[in-house]
């Protein structure tokens, strides 16, 4: 295994979302979507006046993480989702804790 220890300069490390070749802008879209969700929700927590952010987002992110996670297609696509999901879950719970949906 020579390859393993002195990899060939023709591959390149590429961090990508479609570890299987093809092209899914659908799915990355939402699993990005997600990601951004989870992490406004989760930290817009850090500051209670912001409940409203945090619970909207939260929200949100977490129905799109849940149609994103169902229509995924690659590992990395779904890792992505699960981080937004768990950021979402949370911002939203804390959010609601915090004062809930309306100012």
């Amino acid at each position: 295994m020579p390859h393993v220890l002195q990899p060939s300069q023709g591959e390149r490390f590429r961090l990508t979302l479609n570890s299987d070749g093809v092209s899914h802008p659908t799915e990355n879209i939402l699993s990005v979507a997600t990601l951004v969700l989870g992490l406004v929700a989760f930290i817009s927590t850090f500051w209670p006046a912001a409940h409203v952010v945090s619970s909207w987002a939260g929200a949100l992110g977490f129905a799109v993480g849940m149609l994103s996670q169902y229509v995924s297609v690659t590992t990395p696509q779904r890792s992505l989702n699960i981080v937004g999901l768990v950021g979402s879950f949370v911002g939203a719970a804390l959010g609601i804790a915090h004062g809930g949906f309306l100012p």
